[in-house]
Order: C-alpha cells, then structure tokens, then sequence
C-alpha cells in the first residue's frame, strides 16, 4: 500500500482538517484518496507526478475551463497544484448507463457541442491520460487533427517502439489522405475529450459528474467516436443527440468514425497496451494503407 501523502496544503487552503482518508483508485501512476474534513466535506484526492509535467495542475485547469465554459456537471476544484488535485467527491456509480442517463448526456453534449468557439486547439496544451495534448491555434480542423492529433501520437509511439514494424509508415499515408474523407465543421466546439464509461458518474436517470477531461477546441465527430470506443453509449445516446443536433450518423459510422478512432487507439498503445494497434491495423486495412 502506497503511504497516504501530506495533506497538510489541503488542510490549509481549505481550514479545515482531514479526519479520515480512504484509498481511491484514479490509474496512470497516481495514487488517489477519498477524504473526510473536519467540517463534514468529502474530497476526492489525486497525488503524484507523471510523465508529462504539471500533469494535475492541468486537470485543475481543464476542470475549471469546462465549469466556465460549459454546463457540463464538473466536479469544484478545491486546490490543485503539479502533484496534487483535490476536488469534490461525487456520490455516483460509474458504467450500467440506462436509457435516461444516455439522453441526459446527449442534452449536455447537445449544447456544449452546438456553442460556436473561435478556433481549433485551446489557449494551452492540455492532456489526455498521461499524454500531452498540443493546442496550437489553428483556423481548420483536418489539419489540426491531423498534424497534433493523429501524427503528433504516431511519432511518439514509433519513438518507443510500440507499433509494429511499418505502421508509423502506414498511418502517415493514411493521414495525408484524411481531406478525402474528414469534413471541416460549421464552427469549432468545446469537447470533454475522454467520454467513456469510467469518466462518466451516473444516477438516479441522471448524469452526476463528468472527470478526468482532456478538453480543447474540436470537431464534435471526434468526441462522438470516441464514445463509441468501448460500446458504453448506443442508440438512445444517439437518437437523442441526433434530435436536438440535426447529427446524421450513417455516413459518420461507416467512415469517419474509424478516423477518428485512432487517436484514442494511439492514446491505448501509448498508455495501456500494444495490443491496441491491432484495431489501429484493421483500420488502415479499411483505407488501404
């Protein structure tokens, strides 16, 4: 069992002692607390360093980015700093999603995505797990994607060793084919950026909390992809979202969405497994490259 860090910078920016702290799994290195003050508040800890710098003190930021910028349920941010976050802790389950919580989340998404933002990319870098995220401004989406998304990932996981011998290569040549199939979007829209079913706190038909984002300025397509990643959202997820967004699925899911597959696919090789690139290949396969 990892020791439980000094609390004391919690303690003192919020005056009020910690009385009970009980281990809370939060992945990537980190070790995670869920924490009782004195006056009766409970906290959820995160605390450590990982590969990318400043790590916890940018998920502060992300956090409140999308409190201020967004209706989203976000969890308050009480005291963050390069190793430690300390947030509100949310009584809420994570995954076993009904019906209620997927239209719940296609009206919150409705309305982040339809909100007009000025450019592509955000005013800082930002990260997605344990991975830097750069946020260039840009005027067009394919090219952002493609250069500081998608190229951006393939180099540093062929930098490690990660794909198998020719994938760098093969995802290059799709990349420099990606204006035949991706489309620029009426304006760029503020996305979560890591929409899955341990990022997503549910309850009584209602979405609880969003966590862990990994937010910037984006095409909408490229956050819905992503939630089809793992199968925890269906058809009332997108029948809803369809409704309130005018959104057309069937030429998203038969094409674009395997584009916008791998950058979260680059994400897993990076941060869990090189078997994630066996998805990555059956997509290159598709595109004949």
């Amino acid at each position: 069992m990892r020791p439980i860090p000094d609390l004391t910078p919690i303690s003192n920016a919020l005056g009020s002692a910690v009385v009970k702290a009980m281990p809370l799994s939060v992945g990537f290195g980190l070790s995670g607390l869920h924490v009782r003050l004195a006056d009766g508040r409970e906290l959820a800890i995160k605390q450590g360093v990982s590969e990318t710098p400043g790590q916890l003190a940018i998920e502060g930021y992300m956090l409140r980015q999308l409190r201020a910028l967004s209706n989203l349920p976000v969890p308050r941010v009480h005291y963050c700093d390069d190793i430690m976050l300390a947030m509100d802790w949310i009584e809420a389950g994570h995954g076993g999603f009904t019906a209620a919580h997927q239209r719940h989340l296609a009206e919150l998404l409705a309305e982040l995505h339809l909100t007009p933002r000025p450019y592509f990319g955000f005013e800082q870098d930002t990260v997605i797990a344990a991975l830097s995220q750069p946020n260039p401004r840009s005027k067009l989406w394919v090219p952002f994607y493609r250069d500081h998304r998608l190229l951006f990932l393939n180099r540093l996981a062929e930098t490690r060793g990660l794909l198998p011998r020719g994938m760098a290569a093969r995802i290059e040549k799709l990349a420099a084919r990606l204006g035949d199939y991706l489309t620029e979007p009426d304006h760029a829209a503020l996305i979560h950026g890591d929409i899955w079913s341990g990022n997503v706190l549910a309850g009584n038909g209602r979405i609880a909390a969003l966590i862990d984002p990994a937010i910037y300025f984006a095409h909408p397509e490229v956050e819905l992809a992503f939630m089809t990643m793992f199968g925890s959202f269906g058809a009332a997820f997108f029948d809803a979202y369809a409704a309130l967004t005018g959104f057309e699925a069937r030429d998203f899911m038969a094409e674009r969405r395997d584009l916008y597959l791998l950058y979260p696919l680059l994400v897993h090789v990076l941060v869990c497994s090189p078997s994630y690139a066996g998805d990555i290949g059956r997509i290159l396969d598709k595109f004949n490259a």
